[in-house]
């Protein structure tokens, strides 16, 4: 699964990553995104891309009740392109959720030790994201889930998931306004190429998602 990571680059860096042209709205960075906060996202409008902020967990449009989201952080692509509650978003709503790391927690002799994981020549990235609006009474959300995949070799030693991070020449295709069957989006995610992972352990500081500061990456032997 993925349910912790971290974006500290800063507001240029970010749009000069991503050729975006408007400054993102309240942009700040966070050593510790959790479930139920703010992320970073990108989608394409039809015209250009546009960088701006989807609450972590996905709502349906469909959904009674918007608690839904807190069970669906995460969507697994094995089966998102054949689950109700994800078909029609793997078609048509698809966008980038843009990261630096992302911690996961290693069982160590029945304790659970945080490892920060980077990919190894990229200072920043995305992963496959899924998007929605939800409308109740007054109250509008936009909210989002990241696609997680089986382990690759190295995340094996860690965790049995991971998240579907995209490589750099995939992700304008990955969120063009164009309606994938979801077969299609499907086999999309499960061509691409793994990248190169590196890892190392922080504190358990981190663990608590009301920590936000340096000490949540400080590695530690």
């Amino acid at each position: 699964m993925c349910g912790r990571y971290t974006l500290l680059k800063d507001e240029l860096e970010i749009l000069e990553e991503f050729d975006i042209d408007e400054p993102i709205d309240s942009y700040q960075p966070s050593y510790n995104i959790a479930p139920g906060q703010n992320v970073l996202a990108i989608i394409h409008d039809g015209k250009k891309k546009r960088a701006g902020y989807l609450r972590w967990g996905l709502v349906p449009s469909w959904a009674k009740d918007e608690k839904i989201g807190y069970k669906m952080i995460n969507a697994r692509s094995e089966t998102a392109h054949e689950k109700p509650s994800f078909k029609k978003f793997m078609s048509q709503k698809r966008c980038l959720i843009v990261a630096d790391s992302f911690y996961e927690w290693k069982k160590v002799d029945g304790e659970k030790q945080p490892k920060r994981i980077q990919v190894k020549d990229r200072n920043i990235f995305t992963f496959a994201g899924l998007w929605d609006k939800w409308v109740q009474d007054d109250k509008v959300l936009f909210t989002c889930t990241i696609l997680t995949k089986e382990a690759n070799t190295f995340m094996r030693n860690i965790h049995h998931r991971m998240p579907v991070i995209l490589p750099k020449e995939k992700e304008n295709e990955w969120i063009l306004p164009i309606k994938f069957h979801p077969e299609q989006a499907h086999e999309f995610i499960h061509s691409i190429e793994m990248e190169e992972l590196t890892a190392y352990n922080v504190g358990s500081y981190v663990n608590a998602a009301i920590n936000n500061d340096e000490m949540c990456i400080q590695p530690i032997t």
